[in-house]
């Protein structure tokens, strides 16, 4: 049966990339991110249409990719300091480099749903820093949030010869299932 919903963001982990000069990426072992809490992302990329014979004679839809934000309790440290480019010095202490530039990663993830879990990854994706927020402890705790902005673009796959943005693989496909945050998926033919 397939699901009529889908509820519950889990299961976060995010791979570095490592684009070549052809466009195509490997990536390093998916690292857990634990506390997701909210993954909004929004589709990229215009609509047009080409008018002939005084009718809308072709319609083209351009995939820009998404953009958006995650939201966790925290942002990890790895995650900082190999994407963010952040920087540890010999007391631990982390530093925030000014001239550091985001690194590529695959974003992993799964939705819940009423039927069966299906798991996504976004191929290139790049994360902005996040904003410092906090606030005063008042009569009840409530939990501070982290984000991060995501600009998640396309990578070209060689085996199926198109650039791709994401891919989704429902519980279905068993063996791409079961090692699906083990390493990034790459596309097969």
């Amino acid at each position: 049966m397939a699901n009529k919903v889908k509820y519950g963001l889990k299961n976060v982990y995010y791979a570095v990339a490592h684009i070549a000069t052809n466009g195509t990426a490997t990536y390093d072992t998916p690292v857990a991110w634990p506390g997701a809490v909210d993954l909004s992302l929004d589709a990229e990329g215009e609509t047009s249409k080409f008018y002939a014979d005084n009718i809308a004679y072709a319609q083209f839809a351009a995939n820009a990719g998404y953009s958006g934000s995650f939201e966790s309790a925290l942002i990890p440290e790895g995650f900082k300091t190999s994407v963010l480019g952040e920087v540890t010095d010999t007391d631990g202490v982390l530093y925030e480099d000014a001239g550091a530039n985001a690194v590529p990663f695959a974003l992993l993830f799964q939705f819940e749903g009423d039927d069966k879990a299906t798991r996504h990854v976004l191929y290139n994706v790049v994360a902005s820093r996040p904003s410092v927020t906090g606030q005063t402890t008042e009569e009840s705790i409530e939990a501070q949030t982290e984000t991060v902005n995501l600009t998640c673009s396309s990578i070209y796959n060689a085996a199926l010869a198109i650039d791709i943005v994401k891919a989704r693989c429902p519980e279905t496909a068993t063996t791409a299932y079961s090692s699906w945050f083990s390493a990034v998926h790459q596309a097969t033919t």
